[in-house]
């Protein structure tokens, strides 16, 4: 059934699931892939084409990767039975994941050697955005290879920016983690003193909009966080791979980062106290946890 596709999908989890609708959603023929066959059992629900294997995805031509370590890209795409195992030339891998940017260079430079394409494709927008096709795109990876992948990734993207050759993607995305990490950090703090004073969240946004603390992770989290809302957005052992590999690259290039490490550290416990599969607005444990349930 993959022959008949025209993009595959390795990795369905909360963000992969969400591009696979989201394509389908746009009348792509899609063919899947995940370890989980239940979690393929539910696309095929959908739509979707079920590949028994990574390889099988390598007929449709473009095969986009979300999968949580550079480990499982590495499987994925050049282990036995993987994307590219068995006639990879003009095949397309688009990698969405997010994962260390030297292990892309070298990925990307295998895939040449076997006459395959790679673009990085790091995301922002989480699910939310690919369902509603708005999600923001770091792209690393060759003109050419780019120019293939945009129509594609147009369905999936308000904003896409070429930043240059492969990598360039996921050290972008390593700078948007950053950001988003200590962000993240600052809302749990700002909603925990608000549910301290018992406001109403809703109104406190409202009073924070459009002043010098707004933002669209004000507007999008805030009431989230203050309301220990953890429907699934993005997982805190997701956040913790990120901004380790932000503090990998910043130490391989002599730059401190103290408080993107304490940020770290503090989604670090958060995993230790078995919170690593919750969304990211599980920090409010750290400041209440006997008032919220997992």
């Amino acid at each position: 059934m993959a022959g008949h596709a025209d993009v595959g999908v390795a990795g369905l989890g909360v963000m992969g699931s969400a591009i696979a609708r989201r394509l389908l959603a746009r009348e792509h023929a899609v063919c899947v892939y995940d370890i989980r066959p239940e979690a393929v059992a539910e696309l095929a629900r959908q739509g979707a084409a079920a590949a028994g294997s990574p390889a099988l995805l390598a007929t449709t031509g473009v095969v986009v990767l979300s999968l949580n370590s550079a480990d499982i890209v590495e499987r994925v795409v050049f282990g036995p039975g993987g994307v590219l195992s068995t006639a990879p030339d003009g095949v397309l891998v688009i990698d969405m994941s997010s994962i260390d940017p030297g292990r892309t260079r070298a990925f990307a430079a295998r895939a040449a050697a076997l006459g395959a394409g790679w673009v990085d494709a790091p995301l922002s927008g989480g699910a939310p955005g690919a369902e509603r096709g708005e999600l923001t795109l770091m792209l690393g990876g060759q003109e050419g290879d780019v120019a293939r992948a945009l129509p594609l990734l147009g369905t999936l993207a308000s904003r896409l920016t070429h930043l240059g050759p492969a990598g360039s993607g996921q050290l972008v995305k390593s700078v948007n983690q950053v950001l988003v990490g200590c962000g993240f950090a600052a809302l749990a703090e700002a909603a925990a003193l608000v549910r301290a004073a018992g406001l109403p969240p809703g109104q406190v946004l409202t009073a924070l909009s459009g002043g010098r603390a707004d933002s669209a992770l004000l507007q999008e989290f805030f009431v989230k966080f203050a309301e220990a809302d953890l429907s699934p957005t993005g997982r805190v052992s997701n956040m913790v791979k990120d901004l380790e590999a932000a503090r990998d690259y910043a130490r391989s290039a002599g730059i401190p980062l103290p408080v993107t490490t304490a940020v770290a550290e503090l989604h670090r416990w958060l995993s230790a106290a078995g919170h690593g599969d919750a969304d990211n607005a599980a920090l409010m444990h750290y400041y209440a946890p006997l008032e919220i349930q997992p």
